[in-house]
């Protein structure tokens, strides 16, 4: 079995290496010679508008998925006609624009911030009538680790803020002032059967994930339960097939919904040793009609991102129950190079060693 996976960043570099032991087989496509994942697998290096290189990538393989969200429509609808394509491509065409995702969400009953469309500084200042201040105003789409996103605090702001994204397509979101950062991962295979992971805190650094704890602590089963139907009700609307995510706040005891990804996720990463499947595995298994893998977790987990850091493997390796994952990536202040996952089996245990973990990753 041959699968062709669009875009060869880290991500579709650990989908390939979780799919190695299924004795599978992987083909990428990305527009850079340089892509992580053409260490481990063929590479067709191409623009997403170039047929020809497409019609070569989809030569010869039985399924395609993809490990970002932002490929062209065109590209995937084109590969479509020729091989299928998981998750399907509806699922993209939600999860590029966040005013139609919002829209989405809204449509099956799931909470999300208020939000406004804005294509003129006059949309700006009818929306934020309805939103008031502080409110985020964002490109609807493209951006990613805090790209693309400028909080309003005050009529100061406005501005800079026009200044540094207007003349776009742009939406204005009432900023929730949640009491935590939350993400429910979840797959679907072909027959429709579920499986989630439990909730998983995330803590961000300057827009970027910084670290992720699972499963989440302190967390009533009814958020479980409200996370998983909310999952549910998105998988079920596209057909989907896959492992998704969908970031969420958490106040007073709900759950709002602020973004969707269609692929596996990085706050995802923790599932290589703290899962009982990791979530790469199980959206192989999905998207190749598979019986799901357990979701359960092995104690507590902990996923640290490394963004432009380099530590010596030996030092982190010392840690009890750390493990290393490097992306084959040139270290750059701001980039994602690797992680670092650390498991124990008590909420103690596991304080103990993110605090040795720091200590050495900040002295």
């Amino acid at each position: 079995m041959r699968i062709g996976i669009l875009g060869g960043g880290q991500l579709g570099r650990m989908l390939a290496l979780a799919g190695y032991p299924l004795g599978l087989q992987f083909r990428f496509f990305d527009p850079s010679p340089q892509a992580p994942a053409g260490q481990v697998a063929e590479l067709v290096v191409g623009d997403y508008s170039d047929a020809g290189a497409l019609e070569r990538f989809a030569e010869g393989l039985d399924l395609i998925t993809y490990e970002f969200e932002n490929i062209p429509l065109e590209a995937a609808l084109a590969l479509a006609d020729r091989r299928p394509v998981y998750p399907p491509v509806r699922a993209l065409e939600v999860a590029q624009d966040r005013l139609r995702e919002k829209a989405f969400f809204r449509a099956l009953g799931i909470p999300t911030p208020l939000f406004y469309p804005v294509q003129t500084q006059n949309d700006l200042l009818d929306g934020l009538e309805r939103t008031g201040f502080p409110a985020l105003l964002k490109t609807r789409r493209l951006g990613y680790d805090g790209k693309g996103q400028y909080l309003l605090r005050n009529p100061a702001d406005l501005e800079a803020a026009w200044a540094a994204l207007g003349g776009q397509p742009l939406i204005l979101e009432a900023f929730v002032p949640f009491e935590r950062e939350l993400s429910i991962l979840a797959a679907r295979n072909r027959e429709g059967r579920m499986a989630f992971y439990p909730l998983v805190e995330n803590h961000h650094r300057g827009g970027i994930l910084h670290t992720s704890l699972a499963p989440a602590p302190h967390t009533p089963a009814r958020l479980q339960h409200q996370a998983e139907a909310m999952a549910r009700r998105v998988m079920e609307e596209l057909g989907y097939v896959g492992l998704l995510a969908i970031e969420l706040f958490e106040l007073e005891g709900v759950l709002w919904a602020n973004e969707m990804a269609p692929r596996v996720h990085n706050s995802g990463h923790w599932t290589l040793e703290g899962a009982e499947t990791s979530q790469f595995e199980n959206h192989l298994r999905s998207v190749l009609g598979l019986p799901l893998g357990a979701t359960e977790p092995r104690g507590h987990s902990l996923m640290r991102n490394l963004i432009g850091l380099r530590p010596e493997a030996a030092r982190v390796l010392a840690i009890p129950g750390a493990h290393l994952h490097w992306y084959g990536k040139e270290v750059r202040p701001g980039r994602k190079v690797g992680h670092i996952t650390l498991r124990a089996e008590t909420p103690e245990g596991l304080a103990q060693r993110q605090e040795a973990l720091e200590a050495l990753l900040t002295g």
